[in-house]
């Protein structure tokens, strides 16, 4: 208790006693109905990391203490795991949960511990749907303190977010590794979300997120295709990135090859917010000359035709996007 810090001036060690009283909970296990299929709790708020999420507040002291206390639950194996699932459920209600976990002795470690501890079982994939469920409430825990701007920087200079490369990197298409690969982009979506993020574009960048990227936008679900593309758009509006990415005919030939194969694919999903990403990408990728001459010749022939005027009538942010892209490559 005593490596814990408060960023507030809050008295709570006379509670210590109270702290014993709350119990382990186990995580949810996914549901195997197809009705009921969709991500867990760490995996639908890892989707916030580009749609915004629900704001971050002030608790009441009594939450406060009770946060503490699963905090410091975190540092014991036996109530680390039910102190993670609840963490993650509070995580949007508390403001300053991020400088509490980074601050805190041990419960880095502990977290980094939950997530490292997976890795035999990615290749060959053993992912148990429990087990997915634990670590992606580690991975909410790690979103916080990604998003928080007292944080953010110190956690990209301890190179966290290269121990969520292996979930990315994988392939299996179950649930399980699904929702992995899905609250691991969320955590790197917090990182892009952010305006002031040229530091985080540099480090991303000079660890090949974007092949990761490329590969998840296309063969996962239309969620992590969604957080993907988000990551990449983000990246194309830097002009760092744009650069990067229009500097070799390879680089542009990879990104250009997915984007067009996605466009191809929304013809029959009709998936209206992966195709706002889609434009938006090759909008800003038509700001970059060399980019620009080589749209002209291989832009997807249904963003020429009014093939999604239907989809995109109620969208005018969109369908100005389109219209400027189609305006750019006239010119």
């Amino acid at each position: 208790m005593a490596g814990l810090v408060s960023p507030k001036p809050v008295s709570y060690m006379q509670h210590t006693l109270q702290y014993n009283q709350f119990q382990q909970r186990g995580i949810v296990p996914f549901s195997e109905s197809p009705s009921n299929a969709g991500p867990g709790l760490a995996a639908n708020q890892a989707i916030n990391a580009y749609g915004g999420g629900s704001p971050a507040g002030t608790v009441p002291v009594h939450e406060e203490q009770k946060i503490y206390a699963l905090v410091i639950d975190l540092l014991n194996p036996a109530t680390r795991e039910g102190a993670l699932l609840e963490l993650s459920k509070k995580r949007e209600q508390y403001d300053d949960l991020a400088l509490v976990l980074w601050h805190s002795f041990g419960i880095m470690p502990a977290l980094l511990q939950e997530i490292v501890s997976v890795y035999p079982q990615l290749s060959p994939p053993n992912l148990t749907a429990h087990i997915s469920n634990r670590v992606c409430n580690a991975l909410a825990l790690l979103q916080c303190v990604a998003s928080h701007p007292e944080t953010r920087q110190l956690f990209l200079n301890a190179h966290i977010p290269l121990f969520l490369y292996p979930f990315l990197n994988t392939t299996s298409k179950t649930r399980p590794f699904e929702y992995l690969r899905l609250t691991s982009l969320g955590v790197i979506g917090a990182l892009v979300k952010q305006n002031d993020n040229n530091t985080v574009i540099h480090f991303l960048l000079s660890t090949e997120i974007i092949p990761l990227c490329l590969r998840i936008m296309e063969t996962g679900s239309e969620l992590s295709k969604t957080v993907a593309i988000f990551i990449v758009q983000k990246i194309l509006l830097d002009e760092t990135g744009l650069t990067y990415i229009c500097h070799t005919y390879e680089r542009f030939y990879a990104v250009g090859t997915v984007l067009s194969n996605m466009v191809n694919q929304l013809v029959e999903t009709q998936a209206v917010r992966l195709l706002k990403h889609v434009v938006r990408c090759y909008l800003r990728l038509s700001d970059n000359l060399r980019a620009r001459e080589a749209l002209r010749a291989c832009l997807p022939e249904p963003l020429r035709d009014n093939t999604f005027a239907a989809l995109l009538k109620g969208d005018m942010v969109t369908k100005r996007c389109l219209a400027t892209l189609l305006n750019n490559l006239s010119e």
